[in-house]
């Protein structure tokens, strides 16, 4: 035995340190150590025929290979972990393998845990100890898939977290029977509603159950930080069960909708209660407000949802923006992650299936969309429908489109349920810190089919075959939670309390949680007046108007807009000149709305400068770059003022803004389509919150969408922005739609929608020209300005009728061109089919999907294009033929009416009056007539 050839690496480094030690104080080592230098005297320096060199290359790529290997357990450990609760094997990786480097176990354990590196140095002997733990960390139950995270300090405390054990007992202690009693509610549940309302569709939560503890580990931690706000958004897998028992809903309430969806739900409605929508049971929202001065008072809402899946992301999170924003000073709106959290639970196979959520993900860094972090949530049932993963995507896990964000991923076995709880603390956690969005990948099962009738075993029968072998969650829930469950065990809070029957423990506390109160239809906020009217709007505008060329600092706007910026300035300076241009209406209308008090958020596709150069809200200095926005710099400004240039994207932009609006109801909300026909790619979101969302769910949007529209030479598709869609959507008085054809009716329309935001909210959608004519003695000419409405394909001349008087009745129009006219009586048809100024051509039934009314109530300054004295409402409105609005359409639109009441946003939603619960309430005021204020 050679005792020199028995230590390699760095352990004959330390040796040979040892010894040179030794030559110069013996006494400097411990006695063994002397014993055995002095046995074996010096190391042989020139070992023969060279072995030396030999002996050292072998070490040398052993350590380099436990190096290598430590770092491909980090990046790739999630490969080998045991994330399947059915037992399916993990992909795995070779380089997770020690042969794979040339090493052993006995290698290992020759070499010292510091080529491991990381907080396991310090707790482990050898590299082979290192490594182990290391395993146990990267390639258990959970899985860590953080490296494409190409922030370094974000990657450093995300390993650091995992290594050290921040989040998991002992250093973060769980209160296991506190978790084993949710767990026993949850499934208690659940076994509930299947035994006593066999076959009804719920879309369970079991296999998945976890999530609920998840949720309530989240909403704990941010009442602790003491965020005002969470807003959930998810889809209908464990909706239910999210309902009771995060958001308290009452379990009278959620069984009474189970007996009869409609008659039920009317009857468990009260003043005080959630409020009824009319819709499915899993599709509806709710709202849980903790108690007024309680510890850590927190507003936590469940966004409403439609069956298209994961179309609800960018609304929630456009009401997380909203919630989080403050408009109250002059200047650019201010946003605080500290006020507001977003959740988003996903389904696995949608996650990867629907654009609406690259889109949505895409919004998470972007100046004036981000929330300041995103918790995603993906309920993975590893299947969809009937299709399998292989099938829906082309990825190894349903959350790898997320890497393309740089989100952290982190993948968890749904039936580890500490594992569960330390990864939300992990998210919760690493959201606070970097206020950047975050993924936990929640791997389950699905233990019945997509709903309670269907049989998966005809298209998945193995798979169904081991989760009928698999126990429920609450008994065999794994941990010291688990060990803390027996069987007939009962304490003061027993831990199977939950276990006897929903109704039995809640069914009488439809009103805890809940201190929200609705304002009542006749109340004061109804009944009041807008401030100011339109008469005075052009006197107050020619004031508040911006005057962006003198500007100090010596800004210099581009060369090539001087020239319109000075007919701007100068376009007030004679009233009785029609020199308005469209742009300038709308920036005298903004500035206007400003000075009453009213935010406004403006964004869309190109929309600082505008698609066709008309804008220029944002002014670039021409040598510098700097930016100027006058309408935040506007001295009699009483509010916030922002806009920005929205991503390519229309359904997830269109979906953000009509989530900031429903939430920020007072502040008006604009977005404009590059051009009209763009609005196609939201048409999800049009016809399933803007055009509905009031009769479903009781909300009340504003939005107001700018679409160009007009035949100018650009083509089929430039030219349309698809009025004739959003007529074909407009019932019961549920959307605003306008054709203006002169910058005054532009001008008042935008007054009009401010005033009435809280009054009488609707939305608006104007069909804008996109290449408004010079400003002249008649306005914008309508033929100039482009401004068509196609009511049919069909061309063929149409006999005239008799013009009527008085009150509008029918839609202005002749072959497609749509016409306005100040004079409030019509004159004869004259022959040949074609109509005068001002008259009534009735279009067929057959033709249009709505009867379309032109209102024109002239005003006394008159409507030229330059004046700025009052001018009537004007507008198109649309209702279904034959309907109730059909029949009264007229008298709607000009007899005052009762107020109905104003939404307030989803976290402050309006509640139902006494007596006015369910749906027939909810269609009587949306097919009521409506009261405009004095223009």
């Amino acid at each position: 035995m050679d005792f020199w050839r028995e230590f390699q690496g760095p352990n004959a480094g330390y040796v040979a340190q040892l010894y040179e030690r030794y030559q110069c104080d013996p006494l400097s080592v411990d006695p063994d150590a002397r014993q055995l230098f002095e046995k074996w005297g010096p190391p042989d320096a020139s070992p023969p025929n060279g072995a030396a060199p030999a002996a050292i290359a072998p070490d040398l790529a052993k350590i380099v290979g436990a190096v290598n290997l430590a770092q491909s357990i980090r990046g790739f450990g999630h490969l080998a972990a045991r994330l399947d609760p059915l037992g399916s094997p993990p992909p795995g990786d070779p380089a997770l393998l020690p042969e794979t480097y040339g090493l052993s176990a006995e290698d290992l354990r020759r070499l010292p845990p510091s080529l491991v590196g990381g907080p396991l140095t310090g707790q482990t002997l050898t590299a082979w100890d290192a490594l182990e733990a290391l395993r146990g960390i990267y390639s258990g139950t959970i899985g860590y898939d953080v490296d494409h995270v190409r922030a370094p300090e974000q990657r450093r405390w995300l390993r650091e977290a995992a290594e050290t054990g921040r989040f998991r007992p002992p250093q973060a202690p769980v209160d296991e029977l506190s978790l084993l009693r949710l767990l026993t509610r949850v499934e208690a549940f659940e076994r509930f509603l299947h035994r006593t309302f066999p076959g009804k569709t719920r879309f369970s939560i079991e296999g998945l159950d976890l999530l609920v503890p998840m949720l309530d580990e989240v909403l704990r931690a941010a009442s602790q930080d003491g965020l005002p706000s969470v807003l959930i958004g998810m889809a209908h897998r464990g909706r239910l069960n999210v309902l009771a028992h995060i958001l308290n809903k009452p379990y009278a309430q959620i069984l009474a909708e189970f007996k009869d969806p409609v008659k039920g739900a009317r009857q468990a409605v009260r003043e005080d209660d959630l409020g009824w929508t009319g819709d499915v049971k899993y599709h509806l929202g709710a709202l849980r407000e903790d108690a007024p001065g309680a510890p850590g008072h927190m507003l936590v809402a469940l966004a409403p949802n439609p069956s298209h899946l994961e179309f609800v992301n960018p609304v929630v999170v456009g009401m997380a923006r909203a919630a989080g924003t403050r408009v109250d000073q002059r200047g650019p709106a201010r946003f605080d992650a500290r006020l507001t959290l977003p959740i988003l639970i996903h389904g696995d196979i949608a996650f990867s299936g629907q654009g609406v959520v690259a889109e949505t993900l895409n919004l998470s860094r972007l100046p004036g969309w981000r929330t300041g972090g995103t918790l995603h949530l993906i309920s993975n049932n590893q299947l969809g429908f009937t299709t399998p993963a292989e099938q829906g995507r082309s990825t190894l896990y349903a959350s790898d489109l997320a890497k393309g964000f740089e989100i952290p991923i982190v993948h968890v076995n749904a039936d580890d349920a500490l594992a569960c709880l330390e990864v939300a603390r992990l998210a919760y956690a690493y959201r606070a810190a970097f206020h950047e969005d975050f993924l936990i990948d929640l791997i389950g099962y699905r233990r019945y089919g997509h709903n309670e009738g269907d049989e998966p075993a005809f298209t998945q029968p193995v798979m169904y075959a081991a989760i009928a072998r698999q126990p429920h969650c609450a008994p065999a829930m794994g941990g010291a939670a688990g060990r803390a469950w027996r069987p007939g065990r009962r304490t003061g809070r027993g831990a199977g309390a939950g276990a006897d029957g929903p109704t039995a423990s809640r069914a009488g506390q439809s009103e805890a949680g809940r201190s929200h109160r609705r304002t009542g239809a006749g109340s004061a906020a109804a009944r009041r007046r807008p401030p100011g009217g339109n008469g005075r709007a052009g006197r107050a505008a020619a004031r508040a108007a911006p005057q962006p060329v003198g500007l100090a600092g010596g800004f210099a706007p581009h060369p090539k807009l001087q020239r319109a910026l000075e007919r701007r300035r100068a376009a007030l300076d004679d009233p009785n000149q029609p020199a308005i241009e469209w742009a300038h209406a709308e920036q005298l209308a903004l500035a206007s709305i400003l000075a009453d008090g009213t935010p406004i958020r403006l964004t869309g596709e190109d929309t600082e400068r505008g698609t066709f150069s008309q804008r220029h809200a944002v002014f670039h200095d021409a040598n510098t770059g700097r930016v100027f926005i006058p309408l935040q710099s506007l001295p009699q400004s009483r509010a916030a003022f922002e806009v920005r240039n929205s991503p390519l994207s229309e359904s997830a932009a269109v979906g953000f803004e009509y989530g900031y609006n429903v939430q920020a109801p007072e502040r008006l909300v604009l977005w404009e389509a590059q051009y009209g026909d763009f609005i196609d790619g939201a048409q999800v979101i049009i016809d399933e919150f803007i055009a509905s969302a009031r009769n479903k769910w009781g909300q009340t949007p504003s939005l107001a969408l700018l679409l160009p529209h007009g035949y100018e030479g650009q083509g089929p598709d430039h030219s349309s922005g698809r009025p004739e869609r959003f007529l074909n959507l407009a019932a019961e008085i549920n959307l605003r739609i306008a054709n203006c054809t002169t910058a005054a009716q532009y001008f008042h329309l935008l007054r009009r929608q401010a005033q009435l935001l809280t009054l009488d909210p609707l939305p608006l959608i104007v069909m804008t020209p996109q290449k408004p004519a010079a400003p002249s003695g008649g306005g914008l000419q309508p033929e100039r300005a482009g401004h068509r409405l196609l009511a049919a394909a069909d061309r063929r001349p149409r006999r005239p009728c008799a013009p009527t008087t008085g009150a509008p009745a029918d839609l202005v129009q002749r072959q497609g061109v749509l016409r306005f006219d100040r004079q409030p009586a019509a004159r004869p048809a004259p022959r040949g089919g074609r109509g005068p100024r001002g008259a009534a051509l009735p279009i067929p039934a057959r033709r249009l999907p709505g009867r379309v009314c032109w209102l024109s109530e002239p005003g006394r300054g008159g409507l030229g294009a330059g004046r700025t004295g009052e001018h009537g409402r004007l507008g198109v409105f649309a209702a279904k033929p034959g309907s109730r609005a059909g029949r009264t359409l007229a008298a709607a639109l000009c007899r005052p009416a009762a107020q109905r009441q104003p939404g307030r946003g989803l976290l402050r939603q309006a509640r139902p009056t006494p007596g006015g619960a369910g749906g027939a309430s909810v269609s009587a005021r949306a097919a009521g007539p409506r009261h405009a204020p004095p223009e």
